[in-house]
């Protein structure tokens, strides 16, 4: 199976369909939670998500959309952004986040947010924390977002490595376990303001992660145009 993984999109439908634009013909898009939040169109990222037949997990901005109590841990910016979220949103918005399950398992690949062991909130920062994470991985191997930066843990002989991929890096398995990060495609937080994915051959065992330019200039007027927060709407051209 042939998969495009994507993460943290973030309610920013032009990084989104600029990535779509990009990618090759896939078997399935896997999308791991944070849809929405931050960003100016949830419902057309939804929509679109949903076009495609999209699966996906939820994340802590889409927990907190819903309703949820995660929105007490948010930072003031993140919390303003969510409060607009939540009084915008369609009912076949919420319709759909609610779908969303902790955790999905395709082919020999977890899914989550956050990390196997905490699939919400865990962020998974460091090779000690990767490994104890993939200590409760069911399957070889695992996908998370939630920190906006692509990275690769591979474990060899017991050995835990760490990959930090740039634009067109290649990971071949070989055999090993992996918990695999694609980046950002809304909100990249990296210093690279280009929205990152990845693409997944669970056949072969192979993982690209791929850089995608977009109009940040038209989503940060987008987000201005609806009273977002303004340091929300200035860091999305510095990725960070």
């Amino acid at each position: 199976m042939r998969a495009l993984v994507l993460s943290d999109i973030h309610a920013n439908i032009a990084a989104l369909d600029a990535v779509l634009a990009d990618a090759p013909s896939v078997d399935e898009v896997w999308a791991l939670g944070d849809v929405v939040g931050y960003g100016p169109e949830p419902d057309a990222v939804v929509d679109r998500l949903r076009e495609l037949g999209a699966l996906g997990v939820c994340g802590n901005h889409d927990a907190a959309a819903l309703g949820g109590d995660e929105i007490e841990s948010f930072n003031i910016d993140a919390r303003r952004a969510m409060e607009w979220t939540r009084a915008v949103i369609a009912d076949t918005t919420k319709a759909w986040l609610a779908t969303l399950p902790e955790r999905l398992v395709r082919d020999d690949w977890t899914l989550v947010h956050g990390s196997p062991r905490d699939p919400i909130w865990e962020y998974i920062t460091s090779t000690p924390v990767a490994r104890a994470a993939m200590s409760d991985l069911e399957t070889r191997h695992g996908l998370h977002g939630h920190t906006h930066v692509p990275i690769g843990y591979l474990e060899d002989d017991g050995v835990l490595g760490t990959m930090s991929p740039g634009a067109g890096s290649v990971l071949e398995l070989g055999g090993r376990r992996g918990l695999l990060n694609p980046g950002s495609v809304g909100q990249p937080r990296d210093g690279i303001p280009t929205a990152s994915w990845l693409v997944l051959d669970t056949r072969s065992g192979t993982a690209v992660w791929r850089r995608t330019a977009y109009d940040v200039a038209s989503v940060q007027a987008a987000m201005e145009a609806v009273g977002l927060p303004s340091r929300l709407v200035e860091r999305l051209a510095l990725g960070l």
